[in-house]
């Protein structure tokens, strides 16, 4: 168990110097500009920053007349990152910009999907390799056979899935349930939520969407898809995803840990396409081994689960625009490889990867707890807490989220 203050976190550092605190506010009302151009120039709705947790008045964006002025803005900051004292922030700044400066060049030139998903998200530029998802196979078979299922991979997830199904009608009441029991074992083995419990997240259930849940901070919603299958593991999994701890708690402890003036302003904001994508959803995916609710089996099967999903959702994507494989291929090629979820996982996951703004993003989840966990793993027990801070109190890439001390 991690130490715990009333007051939550602290970063575990020494505090964010004046400089670098103003800097994140410079750069959050560009990310603001350069969200406005887009979402003006590109008719997309959901935009570059999908959620600005500012108050009014906190945060002004900066205007951009076309892409060139946005250009020339991160430019500019990008030069100002070396001036920063702290080496973390230096990096993370940098990747940053560089982040945005071509996602500009995306919409200004256009670029290579292999470009995209590089210079996005800073991740090696392939999908998952054939040999990990055969590894991934191998360990479910594994499992799945000490737990007395049959026949082949695919018959042992179907047999798995329907043992742990939750009938669509049970789901609300089910995940509601989880998530307050994952509130719950959050501040037993982590840290205090910052919040009455009354503030934490409820279930609204959707369907015909392209995403398997999602997380609306600022209506305290969780966007459940009911189309998939949906399995008892797999929503105790998504109450931590999309909860406790993952990303209510990241986006309650950055409010709290900004309006303290201990974080800079750029947390406020939640970008796509950036530096940070992978680290965001690796923390919400590490959830449930830092606080250690992996219990059963059924959770080690989900865990593998998941991973072989994140797997064959990068290779779909890559077929799809990486290799321009026509759609229906590559549907039936995922269509082949998925191992539970029906029909209607098959159709929300070439749903996300079919969008051209989101379609890296899908490397996310694959790189995501391949990052964050292990980092997790090697912090001495009574650092934990400091490291909590370090983690939400700023922002981070791949790279920065290993550089506490």
């Amino acid at each position: 168990m991690v130490s715990k203050e009333p007051t939550g976190v602290n970063t575990g550092q020494a505090p964010l110097s004046e400089r670098t605190l103003a800097y994140g506010k410079r750069v959050a009302q560009a990310l603001l500009g350069l969200d406005a151009l887009y979402r003006k120039e590109s008719h997309d709705g959901e935009g570059l920053v999908v959620l600005n947790m500012a108050t009014e008045g906190e945060l002004t964006a900066d205007e951009f007349p076309s892409y060139s002025e946005a250009a020339e803005a991160f430019a500019g900051l990008r030069e100002e990152v070396v001036g920063l004292p702290e080496v973390d922030r230096k990096l993370y700044y940098d990747q940053l910009c560089h982040s945005k400066l071509a996602f500009i060049r995306w919409r200004r030139d256009g670029l290579p999907f292999r470009t995209q998903l590089g210079d996005f998200l800073h991740v090696p530029v392939e999908p998952a390799s054939d040999q990990k998802l055969a590894h991934l196979e191998e360990n479910l078979r594994s499992l799945l056979t000490q737990m007395e299922h049959t026949g082949d991979l695919k018959d042992q997830c179907a047999a798995w899935e329907d043992r742990n199904r939750v009938p669509p009608d049970e789901v609300e009441g089910v995940l509601n349930a989880l998530l307050d029991e994952a509130w719950d074992r959050t501040e037993e083995a982590l840290i205090d939520i910052p919040g009455p419990r009354e503030d934490g997240m409820r279930v609204s259930p959707v369907s015909d969407v392209a995403f398997n849940a999602r997380c609306d901070y600022l209506g305290r919603t969780i966007e459940l898809n009911i189309g998939p299958t949906l399995t008892r593991p797999g929503l105790k999994h998504l109450a931590v995803h999309e909860g406790y701890p993952g990303h209510y708690l990241q986006f309650k402890l950055r409010e709290t840990m900004y309006r303290a003036g201990t974080a800079p302003a750029d947390v406020l904001l939640s970008v796509v396409n950036t530096a940070s994508s992978s680290v965001f959803e690796g923390i919400a995916d590490a959830g449930m081994e830092m606080m250690g609710w992996i219990d059963t089996d059924d959770d080690q099967v989900l865990a593998l689960l998941n991973r072989h999903r994140a797997a064959i959702g990068t290779g779909a994507a890559w077929r799809l625009h990486a290799e321009g494989r026509p759609e229906e291929e590559v549907t039936d090629w995922l269509r082949s490889q998925s191992l539970v979820g029906g029909e209607g996982w098959v159709a929300n996951r070439m749903g996300f990867i079919s969008a051209p703004s989101r379609a890296v993003l899908i490397w996310s989840y694959w790189w995501g707890e391949q990052v964050v966990a292990p980092v997790w793993r090697r912090i001495p027990l009574d650092k934990r807490r400091d490291f909590l801070g370090f983690l939400h109190g700023r922002m981070h890439s791949n790279t920065t989220v290993g550089m506490f001390h």
